[in-house]
């Protein structure tokens, strides 16, 4: 695949406009990008800068070498939980050590093209995947909207108000980041008694340093980390793949699943190399530069500069800044992440396709596990699947007027889900001394199909009858000359020339 500079260059700056819109997302993901990375190193029992500065080097890599303009990679939850053993039995060098190793295995997956595996997650999956998302997003929230005062409440709702309201007047600059804005210079000026973000934990100062893990290069340590890595590498790449999807969707733009499977490896390297922990891509950080008018790599390079600049020079003021302003723009995230399609939906699709996405829906909730609530879904899309297949299958029996003569005419797919149908229907075939079996109009798709060929026409034939089985597809043909049994069963001489 040779590289595009051209297509390079336009995916950081497509217009004069669209930079502006992309600098000023990127601003606003920044600051909501703070509360998040803070809870995530808590999450991960590390210290809160191992977040933030993970946030900071994946988001400026991820917008360098990913595949997937104008999406937000950073620190994440979906990760965060999964380090917590490492991180606590073995300490933070470990965790830097797997995050790197994290990093090549996601490498090397992109090398060997695993992206096309998102072929097999239906739509109801993705839609039960986005609604567990954003009901997560709201249910994040909660913490800070109990045991608080009025203040905070009437924060949040003016925060709403200016993010809903101003785009009716003026589009021409974020209406979260007013929010922000206006928000924060109320509460400072009245000293509104309200959680801010530095009551979150402590800033860092100053900028990260370059330095590899200081740990043991041996394989007693590839032992301990190794399983770590592995299970951050594909949560964080089935996120990442999914999340990639819903802004390719939002946008109506395509991306390269395969470049930001490599580029999510490259970026958890660099991040661990500046003493950060592992990420991936943030659906809900996504949405806040999408629905902000970020499109390009620039809105994601900008977040995370920002974030870097507000940190390492403006960590004091930032620490003032209101969680209800922060919480203002996460219920909005919420609200538009969901899809408010899929309720009505409910009765209009086919009651297989809304039992998967209330499965994912609820075994994602339920564990605040993405990859066990994908795995669910996807699971049960194929057994509905296998079963739909299985129903579309059938076999007809016709007679000879003298009896003498059974053509059985089979349709659909003959495979591990239909072999149990095929073998009943041969079990009685009384008074016709020739059989045929007639597959014109089915195919062969595996191995338990061809061994239940096999046992039909042995069992036919012990029974003295002649078998004839014609019809087959080229594929099918291939199948049963690879894998029949036929010095067993003597299919071979019942085979129709192919």
């Amino acid at each position: 695949m040779t590289f595009n500079f051209s297509a390079y260059r336009r995916q950081w700056f497509l217009d004069g406009t669209t930079a502006r819109r992309d600098l000023l997302a990127g601003i606003v993901v920044a600051l909501a990008l703070i509360p998040e990375a803070i809870g995530f190193s808590i999450i991960a029992g590390v210290d809160p800068r191992v977040g933030l500065y993970a946030s900071v080097a994946i988001a400026m890599t991820i917008a360098l070498i990913g595949g997937r303009p104008g999406m937000i990679s950073a620190a994440t939850a979906a990760v965060a939980v999964v380090v917590v053993p490492l991180v606590r039995e073995h300490g933070v060098e470990y965790l830097f050590a797997a995050t790197i190793l994290m990093g090549l295995i996601q490498i090397v997956a992109g090398m060997l093209r695993l992206h096309l595996v998102m072929q097999f997650v239906s739509r109801s999956v993705i839609t039960g995947f986005v609604n567990a998302l954003a009901i997560l997003i709201f249910l994040a929230q909660l913490p800070q909207l109990t045991g608080v005062g009025w203040e905070t409440y009437a924060m949040v709702a003016a925060g709403l108000a200016i993010i809903y309201g101003l785009p009716r007047i003026t589009k021409a600059v974020p209406s979260p980041l007013i929010a922000i804005l206006v928000l924060s210079a109320i509460s400072i000026f009245l000293g509104l008694p309200v959680n801010t973000v530095g009551d979150m934990g402590k800033l860092p100062q100053g900028l990260p340093s370059l330095a590899l893990p200081q740990l043991p290069l041996t394989l007693e340590t590839l032992r301990i980390i190794a399983p770590y890595s592995l299970t951050m590498a594909a949560v964080g790449l089935l996120e990442s793949l999914l999340t990639a999807q819903i802004v390719d969707d939002m946008t109506d733009t395509d991306s390269n699943k395969r470049q930001e499977c490599a580029g999510q490896g490259g970026s958890n390297i660099v991040a661990a190399l500046f003493g950060g922990m592992g990420g991936c891509a943030m659906i809900g950080q996504s949405v806040i530069n999408v629905t902000s008018g970020g499109r390009g790599r620039l809105s994601t390079f900008v977040a995370g500069a920002f974030l870097l600049f507000l940190l390492a020079v403006l960590g004091p003021y930032v620490g003032r800044v209101p969680m209800p302003a922060l919480v203002a723009v996460m219920i909005m995230v919420s609200i538009g992440t969901f899809s408010w399609n899929s309720l009505p939906n409910l009765r209009r699709h086919p009651l297989p396709s809304s039992i998967v996405m209330l499965t994912t829906v609820v075994v994602v909730v339920a564990t605040r596990d993405l990859s066990l609530g994908v795995l669910a879904g996807v699971l049960l899309s194929g057994l509905f699947f296998a079963g739909k297949v299985r129903r579309m299958f059938s076999v007809v029996r016709e007679l000879s007027e003298d009896g003498t003569h059974a053509t059985y005419r089979v349709t659909g797919a003959i495979f591990f889900a239909s072999v149990d149908r095929f073998t009943r229907a041969f079990r009685s075939a009384e008074g016709a001394d020739h059989v045929r079996i007639d597959v014109t109009t089915a195919h062969f798709w595996d191995i338990s199909g061809v061994g239940a060929l096999d046992k039909i026409v042995a069992r036919l034939r012990r029974d003295g009858r002649a078998v004839e089985v014609t019809g087959y597809n080229r594929a099918s043909a291939d199948m049963v000359d690879r894998f029949a049994l036929h010095d067993k069963t003597g299919v071979e001489s019942g085979l129709a020339p192919h």
